[in-house]
Formats: structure tokens, sequence, C-alpha cells
């Protein structure tokens, strides 16, 4: 990314963001103390939402359900077109957002196609309506055990239905953070828009049949660019993304996801331990090594469905040599409706010749935040190793706060000699010796609990 094209990202001439993120707020505000007895604030804030949706085809349903809001008269119906609504604007930021990008760095995009899905959902996904209409009632001020633990059999019956796995893993979680915080009636601090943007999610998500994924299958080469791992206390997901070389067809920009289930004394490097299924992956990361696809699943959204034996790792390949040949005409897939909001912004894109200062990269007099805080312990990338860099190629994100990148791989001089420090150089186990001897010290934590649990299995 060159200076002129961070100062046309960093222009504000996107019209309408501001003002549709506060209707937004507002609501989200709204929800907090809940719709059992609607104030004249909320009424404020849902005459906003149905005001900015007035336009579109949400109009009449989203008018019709705060008028039955404000009278005491909520239903599923109701509140679904609310969350129906607030999607709809987060969308609009979201499009509005990535045009900028596209914009700003000459990108192309698919348009989104609708793929094939159920007429109806299942009644298992429609009963789950009921415990999250009577959450938006009692407000996250309103909350308890009670009101967490009704939901236990709903979710469990969801678990045990791998075509509703996406629906009950996000209900799963968000009851575990509400009982967690339970009761919050006196709380001081509450994460309003996560738990709204959970809730409208699953929400809409109960309307939804099952969705067929895979579209395509693919054979081709995967060039990868960068990695990105998001460690919880409970569970691990790799994100690779990479550039899809296929024969006649145009490169195209995709993402791989992995995960696994963990306990918290399983962190850092030792994380890519239980990832081991994935071999060929792991073998290219580590190895900067080209992935040889043959019928890969791949999504409308651009996510291949990883089957590891369908890949196999080839050929060396420098991430930075992929992202400054083939990533500025690479295209991409366009987001699926229920992706379309600006959390989900992640763009890969290449920087050079930049100075790192107070925690920014700056070119020229542009400057953009890097996101130092969140590097992964899983690899080599240290703040330190960003801070004197002379390239990195990261994923451009947005927050209220404004664009930010998150460094995915750098270049920097180790010794006098330029080094690529990748965030997914230690799949095959850490190349750093203090690291690597730290590790042998603490023993192998996956090792042992595997062993463990295999001898509580043959009891």
């Amino acid at each position: 990314m060159q200076a002129v094209q961070l100062a046309a990202l960093q222009d504000d001439s996107t019209e309408g963001v501001t003002a549709a993120l506060d209707v937004v707020t507002g609501f989200d505000t709204a929800v907090v103390d809940g719709f059992a007895r609607v104030s004249e604030r909320q009424q404020a804030a849902l005459a906003a939402l149905a005001g900015a949706v007035a336009g579109s085809p949400l109009a009449t349903p989203v008018a019709e359900a705060v008028a039955k809001v404000n009278t005491g008269a909520i239903g599923p119906d109701q509140l679904s077109a609310l969350a129906a609504a607030r999607a709809a604007l987060l969308g609009a930021v979201h499009d509005a957002l990535v045009g900028q990008v596209d914009m700003a760095l000459g990108r192309n995009r698919s348009e989104w196609t609708t793929v094939a899905a159920d007429a109806a959902p299942s009644p298992l996904a429609v009963g789950s309506r009921a415990w999250l209409g009577e959450l938006a009632i009692a407000g996250w001020r309103g909350v308890d055990h009670d009101l967490v633990s009704a939901a236990d059999q709903t979710v469990e019956a969801l678990l045990a239905e791998p075509a509703l796995r996406r629906l009950a893993v996000l209900l799963d979680g968000f009851t575990a953070e509400l009982s967690a915080s339970a009761p919050i009636a006196t709380a001081e601090l509450l994460p309003i828009r996560r738990w709204a943007d959970l809730w409208a999610r699953a929400l809409l998500l109960s309307w939804r049949g099952t969705e067929s994924t895979a579209v395509e299958s693919v054979s081709g080469r995967l060039l990868v660019l960068g990695v990105d791992v998001h460690e919880h206390g409970t569970a691990v997901q790799v994100q690779v993304y990479g550039l899809l070389e296929c024969a006649g067809a145009p490169v195209r920009r995709v993402r791989v996801s992995v995960a696994a289930t963990k306990v918290d004394t399983i962190a850092g490097p030792a994380i890519w331990q239980l990832l081991g299924a994935h071999r060929q992956l792991l073998s290219a990361l580590a190895e900067h090594r080209v992935l040889e696809l043959t019928e890969m699943p791949l999504s409308a959204t651009g996510d291949l469905v990883w089957q590891d034996e369908r890949a196999k790792a080839g050929e060396a390949a420098d991430p930075f040599v992929t992202a400054t040949v083939l990533l500025p005409q690479a295209r991409a897939f366009a987001a699926a409706p229920l992706d379309r909001d600006p959390v989900h912004i992640a763009e890969p894109v290449l920087f050079e010749g930049y100075r790192i200062i107070d925690g920014a990269l700056q070119l020229d007099a542009h400057r953009v935040r890097v996101e130092v805080d969140a590097l992964p312990s899983a690899g080599p990338l240290t703040a330190v190793a960003v801070r004197g860099s002379s390239a990195m190629i990261g994923l451009l994100r947005w927050d209220a706060t404004g664009w930010s990148v998150r460094p995915l791989a750098v270049q920097r001089k180790v010794k006098g000699v330029v080094t690529v420090l990748h965030g997914g150089d230690w799949a095959l186990g850490p190349t750093d010796p203090k690291v690597a001897k730290t590790q042998s010290k603490s023993g192998d934590a996956v090792a042992v609990l595997r062993e463990r649990a295999g001898r509580l299995l043959r009891k």
C-alpha cells in the first residue's frame, strides 16, 4: 500500500457511516433495560431504527414491530424485524467501508450469489426464538441465572444436530458469557455492542434453513499470505489467508479455517500440536511452501472447506513475493449476508517503505494503527519485530476508532540479513532455540493430557 492509497482509505467521504452506527448504538442501548416497559428514550431509539430503514423493503415490518413493542405486544416476529433492521444498517456500513477499500486499492470483488437452502428452518431453531425473546424483554439488566439456565435444554438439543451447529455454538457461547456475568443488574460496565451482536445474529440464524456451504470443488495452487491465530481458553482457531490459482480462472483471495478444542494450560506454540491432523497445511505454513489442491471444496464466501488429504505441500513460495505480484489483481469473494458487518472486515494488504512511530505505521504524513497488542504467542511475531520491520503483510481492519492493521508477517534485518518472520513459522515446532528450550523444560502439555485421557478411557 502506498501513501496515496492510505490517504484515500482514510478519506472521511463515506457518507452515512457515523449516522448509521449511531442508530445501531441507540437500539443496543435500548436493549439494556429490556422491552417489558418501554421508556421514552427507548421509544426514540426504536423510532430512529424504523426511520433508518424507511426507504427499504423492511420499512413496513419494522414500523409495525416498533408500534407493537411500544404497546407491549412483543413477539418473535417483531423482535426478528428489529434484528433484521439492525443487521441491514451494519451491512450498509460494511459495504460502504469495503467499497472504500476497493476504490483506494483498485481491487475487484465478486457479487453475492444466493446459496440454495431448505425452505423451512428446523423446529429446534424456531424454539430458540422463545428464549431470545425472553432475553430481549428482560434486557441485560434483567439477566439472572434462572433466565440463562432456561436455555440449557434448547442449546443441548441444537448441539446434537450437525446441521444446526452454527446456531448451537453461538448460543452455547452466548449463554456461557451471560452466566459468567449474572446477575447483571448492578454491573458497572456491559459489553453492550457484543451482546446485541450475538443476540441479533442468533435470532436471524433461527429463521434460516440448512445451507449448502460448498458450491464448487477446486484444483490448483494455494499460495499463503499469512495466518491469523485466534486463541481462547477452551478453543483455538487458525485462519490462513491466501491466493488461489486455478487453470482458466482469475486469481482469487481465499481463506482456510481450522480449529480445535483445548484447555487453558495449552497455550503459545503448543497449540499447533492440536492441529496435527492438518499436516500438509502446517508444513506449508512452517516452510513457506505452496499447497497443491485437488478437488478441494470451496464455499461461496471464499472459504476452503479444508480436507488435508486433498492438499500437498509443494515448492517454496515467499509470501512477500506473492503479495507483491498477485495480491493487487486477486479477486475477492463477496461476504455472506449475515457476515456483512464492519467487525468482519479483514483485507490482506502489503505495506512497504514505512516507519513505526508510537504504535502506528506511518507512510509520509499518513498513519494507521498497528495491532501489536493482538500478536499471538504461537509464532515469532513480536512487538519488537514489528517495530523493526521494513515490510509487512497484514489484515486491514476497522472499528469505531477507524482503520487498523493486524500484522501477519514482516520483513526485518537480523544480523544484516533480511529475514521473513511469519505467524505460522512455528507450526511444526518453535524455531527459536530459547523458546524451544523453555518449552522442553515445561514439558509437553498436549502429550501429558492425551496420556491421562487415554488412561481414564482404559479404566
